[in-house]
């Protein structure tokens, strides 16, 4: 029961601590949420990106050019 006792406690000096930083300062948080919208946007820019030169016309124009240029 002892080990419980010093996990409580240790647990409650953490959750006090962190209540403190809130506490001073209330915008501690938004950086990380920021990061994940931008990191939500840019997985979305990737994803269109992707599907747009997966599209038969960019296939097409690529394949073209490269035959060009290497005359075959």
């Amino acid at each position: 029961m002892h080990t419980i006792t010093q996990a409580a406690h240790r647990l409650s000096t953490t959750l006090r601590s962190r209540h403190e930083l809130a506490a001073e300062d209330p915008e501690a948080g938004m950086a990380t949420a920021e990061y994940a919208i931008g990191t939500v946007a840019a997985a979305g820019l990737a994803a269109a990106l992707i599907g747009i030169l997966n599209g038969d016309a960019v296939i097409s124009m690529v394949t073209g050019l490269i035959t060009r240029a290497l005359g075959v």
